[in-house]
């Protein structure tokens, strides 16, 4: 492979997942690559995406359209991408660049630097989505202004690189470049943790009071619809650094816990007033 002659509009791309994330990024792709392939275990899926246009080739067996294309995106469960990265070899022989859009990094890229030589490969993630999976819920618009973070192997080319950037701001995302560790360490703070949390606020409220609940409790359980399926994997390979910020939040409602059963009030607005402070600060509100 040449160091960086990339060119997006004269590239195949093929998109293996096409659900929300895969699906939303082949709509904001579209007509902006020489052929988009798409690839999906669920027939309902590719006769979606063929009878809408959002892909030009659909086929549920990748080694199908795989040694058509330029570069491949693995667009799935982090369980479903570390199991296409072992069968990626037996799909195609040919040369490519490999990019995924796991939710974790360090054993996806782990795993992308047991690749052949003949893969170019690079992590991604982009911070941005929905509770509501499918393709059917798939936007074009998804990725507008949202930070896509990439996590390159010491052996990712500056044309992988090149490539992973051409398609972030195709779709309209902002690139950001980060160790896979990282990335980890981060993600579980500011997704992983709040997941649980809404899961948690579910599982704590009654199910006979369906008719009190009100936006702010739809805002802050919101993510509790998401799909178990997805968010498994999730939680298993960054199940540390989930621990230790489920630990930090355990201390602070603690805090909470112990002003309000013993009254102290003043403490307690303190614990808010902070709170807030930091909430404007990590949101920019």
């Amino acid at each position: 492979m040449e160091d960086d002659n990339f060119t997006l509009a004269d590239s195949k791309i093929a998109i293996i997942g096409l659900g929300l994330m895969g699906g939303s990024l082949a709509l904001g792709l579209r007509g902006k690559c020489a052929a988009l392939y798409g690839c999906d275990p669920h027939p309902p899926t590719l006769e979606l995406a063929l009878s809408q246009q959002i892909v030009d080739y659909a086929d549920s067996d990748p080694a199908t359209l795989l040694p058509e294309v330029d570069l491949v995106i693995l667009s799935a469960p982090v369980p479903a991408i570390l199991t296409l990265l072992e069968k990626l070899p037996a799909f195609t022989p040919n040369p490519c660049i490999v990019m995924d859009m796991g939710s974790t990094k360090r054993l996806i890229v782990q795993a992308m630097s047991h690749l052949p030589e003949r893969f170019d490969p690079i992590g991604g993630h982009p911070i941005c989505g929905k509770e509501k999976l499918s393709l059917a819920n798939a936007e074009r618009t998804l990725y507008y202004a949202a930070p896509f973070l990439l996590t390159p192997l010491e052996r990712t080319s500056p044309r992988a690189l090149s490539a992973a950037n051409q398609i972030i701001e195709a779709v309209g995302a902002k690139a950001k470049t980060l160790d896979a560790a990282e990335h980890d360490r981060i993600l579980a703070s500011t997704s992983h943790l709040p997941f649980l949390i809404s899961s948690a606020l579910a599982l704590a409220t009654p199910g006979d009071i369906a008719s009190f609940v009100g936006p702010g409790f739809k805002s802050t359980s919101r993510l509790a619809g998401t799909s178990s399926s997805m968010m498994l994997g999730v939680l298993q390979s960054n199940r540390e650094n989930v621990l230790n910020a489920l630990h930090e939040l355990q201390s602070q409602l603690t805090e909470i816990e112990s002003a309000l059963s013993s009254g102290d009030f003043t403490k307690l607005e303190s614990i808010l007033n902070e709170s807030r402070s930091t909430y404007q600060t990590l949101t920019g509100n």
